[in-house]
């Protein structure tokens, strides 16, 4: 199995984590987002979407981050994807939580307008409106996340045990260390958040990504 992909990617880290964390054997290939690889031939006809991550496996391709963790689980017997269908659903849910909640205001409404030039709005007036709009909302969120969803009885994002989810989640979260937010306000999300850190393959599967944080390190950011 081949995997396309790139050490910063949000999307691509957690796929990066489950399988060190698995013992997966991946052919990793980067597509060097910096330079626009992504957005060129081969690679526009290998992902029409013109993103990371893909998944080869032979003549089958799979994209999207989601869908790729759920995949390599199923087909190693991973019992980070229950097998049990209400916790298995549990599992599911936190995933399209992060997906279509946080991840949207969080990293597409906050985050990436600050940091990529490719997302900042057209004029100073829609880019502070939209970094407004992400903040607010994004804090919501997190604040759903600490209380309701993690609270104080969780070790992780679904009970006791590592799901994808928190392979999922995680990454996502710490997107927010890019603009230097600070998550000692929400002690049950910064506790779950410690737990991944201490995972034995998250320092070299994000080194990457916080060679990027670093390079950030001096901006000034609107932050959480």
């Amino acid at each position: 199995m081949k995997l396309y992909y790139h050490p910063v990617s949000t999307t691509s880290r957690p796929i990066m984590l489950f399988v060190a964390d698995s013992g997966i054997a991946l052919d990793f290939q980067v597509v060097d987002l910096m330079s626009g690889e992504h957005m060129k031939e081969p690679y526009a006809s290998i992902n029409p979407n013109r993103l990371v991550p893909v998944l080869e496996d032979g003549e089958f391709r799979l994209t999207e981050s989601s869908a790729i963790l759920k995949y390599l689980a199923d087909k190693t017997g991973s019992p980070a994807y229950p097998r049990d269908l209400k916790k298995r659903a549990r599992v599911n849910e936190m995933m399209d939580w992060f997906n279509t909640n946080l991840y949207r205001d969080f990293g597409y409404g906050l985050i990436y307008p600050q940091i990529f030039p490719s997302y900042r709005r057209p004029s100073d007036e829609q880019q502070a409106g939209t970094i407004q709009w992400g903040k607010a909302k994004a804090k919501l969120w997190l604040q759903i996340l600490d209380e309701r969803l993690i609270g104080p009885g969780r070790t992780y994002l679904c009970g006791s045990e590592i799901t994808i989810a928190d392979y999922f989640g995680a990454p996502i979260l710490t997107l927010g260390e890019a603009i230097r937010c600070d998550f000692a306000r929400y002690p049950n999300i910064a506790r779950w958040l410690k737990g991944m850190k201490a995972r034995p393959s998250w320092s070299k599967v994000n080194e990457a990504f916080y060679g990027m944080v670093g390079a950030f390190k001096n901006q000034a950011y609107e932050t959480i």
